[in-house]
């Protein structure tokens, strides 16, 4: 069963970090820490802009095969939004710790194996960008991230916002999208078998959820009802970031 509760996200909650933040949406929960711009080791220092290193902490064991995976994927989009040219020859640190997964991901190793690489990444950027706002470093834009499955029974096909591991497991395909808030997509991974126009409609039901309201005036799901509009999760990013402001700003 998919997990329809709405997100939540808290903000420079940890004292020992420059900027933090705590998201939980779809079954996840991550812990976010930014760090920077700090010192960094001679042989990672690059002249003219600052690095970026994102450290993945999985809710059980240690990190392996998996986790540098999505670092790898993390870095190279967050290095597009952060204005690292303003930072030479210093390092911005991201440390994402994963705190809450569904229910039953840790269970089937078929899920484990083929799917749960993709499933958080939407979580991780989300808190991810959170924690950077809450650092206050200068970014050219946020971003939002939402994942979606295609899942066939037998006569028709239909999109599925958020999917639980069971979803993913019995999908067709499954679809990670990060768009910028510009509305630019910034960043797609797909799995699966699917044809163009399949994800043709998991794109546009995916720039619903992330984008402006605009994007998808006619109100109209793209591969029948069962494909839900989901949460404003632009509206969502900026609506926290305000509550943090004014409360920040709010004589005590």
């Amino acid at each position: 069963m998919t997990v329809n509760t709405e997100p939540e996200a808290l903000l420079s909650h940890l004292q020992n970090a420059d900027g933090s933040a705590t998201f939980t949406y779809a079954g996840y929960t991550v812990v976010g820490a930014v760090n920077g711009p700090i010192e960094v080791q001679r042989r990672d220092e690059i002249p003219e802009e600052a690095a970026v290193d994102v450290i993945v902490r999985p809710a059980a064991g240690v990190g392996g095969t998996r986790e540098r995976h999505l670092e790898s994927l993390l870095q190279s989009t967050l290095r597009q939004i952060i204005l690292v040219e303003n930072f030479p020859r210093t390092l911005i640190q991201i440390i994402l710790q994963v705190t809450t997964t569904p229910e039953n991901e840790y269970v089937n190793a078929k899920v484990v194996q083929a799917n749960s690489n993709l499933a958080i990444l939407p979580a991780l950027l989300q808190t991810a960008v959170l924690s950077l706002l809450s650092a206050a470093l200068p970014l050219t834009a946020t971003l939002t991230s939402t994942s979606l499955a295609i899942v066939s029974d037998g006569q028709s096909k239909k999109t599925v916002l958020n999917p639980s591991p069971r979803e993913i497991e019995v999908s067709q395909s499954f679809h990670v999208f990060a768009f910028t808030s510009h509305d630019e997509l910034i960043l797609v991974e797909s799995e699966g078998s699917f044809t163009t126009k399949e994800w043709d409609d998991v794109f546009a039901d995916a720039q619903r959820q992330c984008c402006s309201s605009s994007i998808a005036a006619d109100g109209d799901t793209l591969m029948g009802d069962s494909s839900p509009a989901g949460t404003d999760l632009k509206h969502f990013t900026r609506s926290t970031l305000e509550e943090k402001i004014i409360s920040d700003l709010h004589w005590k």
